[in-house]
């Protein structure tokens, strides 16, 4: 068992796992950093791995199924910027039902495209790059050579640097903190609000699409509760991108560590718990010292 749980393999599955986490949690605090509560990842992600299905069935063309998917991501995020950046309604509520729409649109369509209530038909997979430092190993070329988990170590790296190291970083932040103060110096609370719930949207969806093409194919309900543990990630990595990633990580890990320990004895009821049980137990421990941006969930009402 330890043998397994050291290994390269071990390494590896974690990695995989990571990655949809990692991208969705990242999404929150863009969408967070600007004030905006976005529990609706959830749905996002559902409705960004059906898009990429959908895209790449038709198409041959996985790289086609991936911009499908960000665009299905950015046309729920607007709704969901509409309805609460405009409309100014309560922020939870607005997330919620679009998990629940989310739910029972693509379980519709999927119906309709693929005549099946609960899975898709096979679609391929992402073309594995060779990267020389990794080439002699299968386990690591099949998940670094991946493009998406190669996009992802990027994506928290720029996001980390333009959330604290630019000018719109700056600005989103304030919006976040001060909306009021923001608005008196010039800046758009609106403009950045959308920038960073349409920022949430695309990296969620990136998140789905990797989920579509990790497993081949869309399955009803296959973003199982990845949203909320994103945004439970968020959290413990104090919205930023860099903790956000780390949380994700660890979460990664209870999930790899819970299948190889299916088959040892222990009830299957305790071992699918475990990833669950880590995010309470995480949760519980930083939910105290993690502050939220000041205006974080509060609509502007402009003076």
């Amino acid at each position: 068992m330890i043998e397994n749980i050291l290994s390269i393999a071990f390494l590896a599955q974690t990695i995989r796992i990571t990655v949809p986490y990692a991208l969705a949690s990242i999404g929150g605090v863009f969408s967070e950093r600007g004030g905006v509560v976005n529990i609706a990842l959830e749905g996002i992600i559902l409705n960004g791995a059906f898009c990429a299905t959908v895209g790449t069935y038709y198409t041959g063309n996985p790289f086609v199924g991936i911009i499908c998917a960000v665009a299905g991501g950015l046309i729920t995020a607007l709704i969901h910027a509409l309805v609460t950046i405009n409309v100014k309604a309560d922020q939870i509520v607005s997330g919620i039902a679009i998990n629940l729409f989310a739910v029972g649109v693509t379980k519709f369509v999927l119906q309709i495209v693929f005549h099946s209530s609960s899975n898709s038909d096979r679609i391929p997979g992402l073309p594995h790059l060779k990267l020389p430092l990794i080439s002699s190993s299968p386990v690591l070329t099949q998940v670094f050579g991946n493009p998406l988990v190669l996009l992802t170590i990027l994506i928290v790296i720029v996001s980390h640097f333009v959330i604290f190291k630019t000018r719109f970083g700056l600005r989103l932040r304030s919006v976040g903190e001060n909306p009021e103060a923001a608005d008196t110096v010039g800046i758009s609370v609106p403009f950045y609000r959308y920038c960073g719930l349409l920022t949430s949207g695309a990296l969620a969806a990136l998140a789905g699409a990797w989920l579509a093409f990790d497993q081949h194919s869309f399955t009803d309900g296959m973003s199982a509760g990845r949203g909320f543990i994103a945004l439970a990630a968020m959290i413990v990595g104090k919205w930023t991108p860099l903790g956000a990633a780390s949380a994700c990580l660890l979460f990664g890990f209870a999930e790899s560590l819970q299948i190889q320990l299916q088959g040892v004895g222990i009830p299957t009821q305790f071992v699918q718990m475990i990833p669950y049980i880590a995010t309470i137990v995480v949760l519980a421990g930083f939910i105290g010292r993690a502050t939220p941006p000041a205006a974080d969930g509060i609509p502007y009402e402009k003076e």
